[in-house]
Parts: structure tokens; C-alpha cells; sequence
């Protein structure tokens, strides 16, 4: 039987920490019998679960012999790391303890150190001040969960249930992670990765800039074929200029701030309409419905018709 410890730091959110004590307290193996012991751990007597106060059975010491550590989010994510707590992450990674965190518990991981050098996710919204925070990280908004072997990480919580059937899976085999996951009512992997609920606004311009006319322009032009010369020359200035006052205003480039906007924009139709995704692709700019599809998946995740269907 596998021992996973289940972390509560303060102001955990409780969705976060019972995530993993379904997906594991649940796990049967052929036989019937249980495939995990689970412990709920934490460095205080009473850790602030917000709606109510948590009594952890164990402490810190419940870390040591397991076989899986698990950090679930935390409502403060840039709150700093309890030098005990920090202690014994680091103590148990030493140990070959496999450590894996769910959505902001991904930032008490990257305290640590644990995952500099590493590629690591988080819930998307948190994604650029993981990236801000911890430089040595290399931050992947995209996808529902990393594994890097012994340190895992997940983005939002139903991701940590991903992340969850992906250890059981390897603990015990796919059949066994199957009954898991009908358990929680849940496929076993899901289509696609975070990227496909990120809001891809297009990045703003500050209220009275210089370029706010011409993106409204952008906007408006959406179904045009338009080229960096063409933008160019609408605005009146060289392709040089032009790039150089996108990047100072926006962070991005013309051709790239366009292409964002496409793609939120097709998710509007795809969500608010039932147009043909064929009329949809000419609404929004696109040369043909296969370039559409294809660029529409690379950014996103998915297809067309599969973001329709959740998210319509």
C-alpha cells in the first residue's frame, strides 16, 4: 500500500486539499483493497481553511516514510513558506519522495527550490507571477499538469484530479486508475490542456495611447487578410516603428496582437452562436477552415468543434 501525504498550509483551499483525499481515499486495487493510506498533514495544530478551521492528524513528521507528498493551493500563493515546512519538502525530495502540487500550491513548492531548472504549471490566471516570482522555473500556462518524475505539478483544481489519476495510473496500472476516475465521475484523461480555458484577451493598450485607434481599427478588421504592411500604412508609419510601439504599448507584435484577437474572437462565436465553423473561419480572417483549425488547436488545445461543445 502507498502512504500519500496531503499538506495543508494555512489558508489552503478546500477543494485543493480534497481533491487528492477522494481521487487516493477511493483508489481499490482487483482485490478490494485499498491502494493508498492517506494522511492529512500540517506544520500548526489548526490551519485557516477559510469557511471552516482544520485539525490535521498529523504533523510534519507525517511526511516522513511517504511514498507521495501532496501540496494542494493555498488562497495567498506569495505567502511566505514556513521555514519548517520548507524543511521538510526538502527533507522529503532527499528521501526520493515524490512531491506533487495542485494549482497555487505550486508557489510553497517553488519556495523550496525543488523546481528551479524544471518546467512546471499552475493555474493560468497565476501563471506570469510564478514566472515573475521564480525566474528559474520554466512556466507552461498550457497544460492541465507537469511531470517531472519525483516533482509534479498541476494547473486549477479539477486539473489536481488529472494529476491525481495520472500518479495512480503509474502507481497501479490504468485499470486501476479507471475505477478511480468513474468514481469521481471523471474520464480518465481529458481532451485537450489548460489552454483551452485561458482567456486570450488581447493585450491591452493604456486607456489614451497611441495606438488605441488603431486597434479599435484591428478589431474592426478582423475578416481582412492583412499584412504588417498593410497595418503599417493605415497607421502611417514604417513596419519598424510600427513593431517598436506595439511591443512598448502592448508586449506583443502587431501580426501576433491580430492573431490573439482571431482566436478570442472565434471562441465568442463558437461560444455565443451556432454559425458553421467553415463561416466563422471567413468571419474572423482566417484564408481557409483547415488553416483555421489547425491554428485554432495549436493555440488552444483543441478543435473548434470540441471547444463548442464545452464551452458553448
Amino acid at each position: 500500500m502507498h502512504t500519500v501525504a496531503v499538506l495543508a498550509l494555512d489558508q489552503v483551499i478546500p477543494f485543493d486539499l480534497s481533491t487528492p483525499l477522494e481521487a487516493f481515499g477511493r483508489t481499490r486495487l482487483p482485490d478490494g483493497r485499498p491502494g493508498y493510506q492517506v494522511r492529512v498533514c500540517a506544520g500548526t495544530p489548526e490551519v485557516d481553511a477559510g469557511s471552516f478551521t482544520l485539525k490535521a492528524p498529523w504533523g510534519l513528521d507525517g511526511l516522513a516514510g511517504a511514498d507521495t507528498v501532496i501540496v494542494p493551493g493555498t488562497a495567498d500563493p506569495t505567502a511566505p513558506l514556513p521555514p519548517a515546512v520548507r524543511d521538510a519538502l526538502r527533507a522529503a525530495a532527499a528521501d526520493g519522495t515524490r512531491i506533487a502540487s495542485i494549482c497555487s500550491g505550486t508557489f510553497p513548492l517553488a519556495a523550496t527550490g525543488l523546481l528551479d531548472g524544471l518546467r512546471a504549471t499552475t493555474h493560468w490566471v497565476a501563471a506570469d507571477l510564478l514566472a515573475e516570482l521564480y525566474p528559474a522555473i520554466e512556466v507552461d500556462p498550457a497544460v492541465l499538469y507537469v511531470d517531472n518524475g519525483a516533482l509534479l505539478t498541476s494547473a486549477g483544481a479539477a486539473a489536481g484530479l488529472d494529476l491525481c489519476l495520472h500518479m495512480i495510473r503509474r502507481d497501479y496500472g490504468s485499470a486501476v486508475a479507471a475505477d478511480a476516475a468513474r468514481l469521481s465521475v471523471v474520464p480518465l484523461e481529458r481532451q485537450g490542456g489548460q489552454a483551452q480555458f485561458i482567456v486570450n484577451d488581447r493585450p491591452p493598450a493604456p486607456r489614451g495611447a497611441a495606438l488605441e485607434p488603431l486597434l479599435v481599427w484591428l478589431r474592426e478588421n478582423l475578416a481582412r487578410d492583412l499584412t504588417l504592411a498593410d497595418i503599417a500604412a493605415h497607421a502611417g508609419t514604417s513596419t519598424r516603428t510600427l513593431i517598436r510601439h506595439f511591443r512598448e504599448q502592448t508586449g506583443t507584435t502587431p501580426l501576433q496582437w491580430l492573431h490573439r484577437a482571431r482566436i478570442r474572437q472565434a471562441q465568442h462565436l463558437l461560444e455565443t452562436t451556432g454559425h458553421p465553423v467553415e463561416r466563422i473561419a471567413t468571419q474572423v480572417g482566417f484564408a481557409s477552415p483547415t488553416t483555421f483549425r489547425d491554428r485554432f488547436r495549436r493555440t488552444t488545445g483543441v478543435s473548434p468543434q470540441a471547444y463548442r461543445r464545452s464551452f458553448s
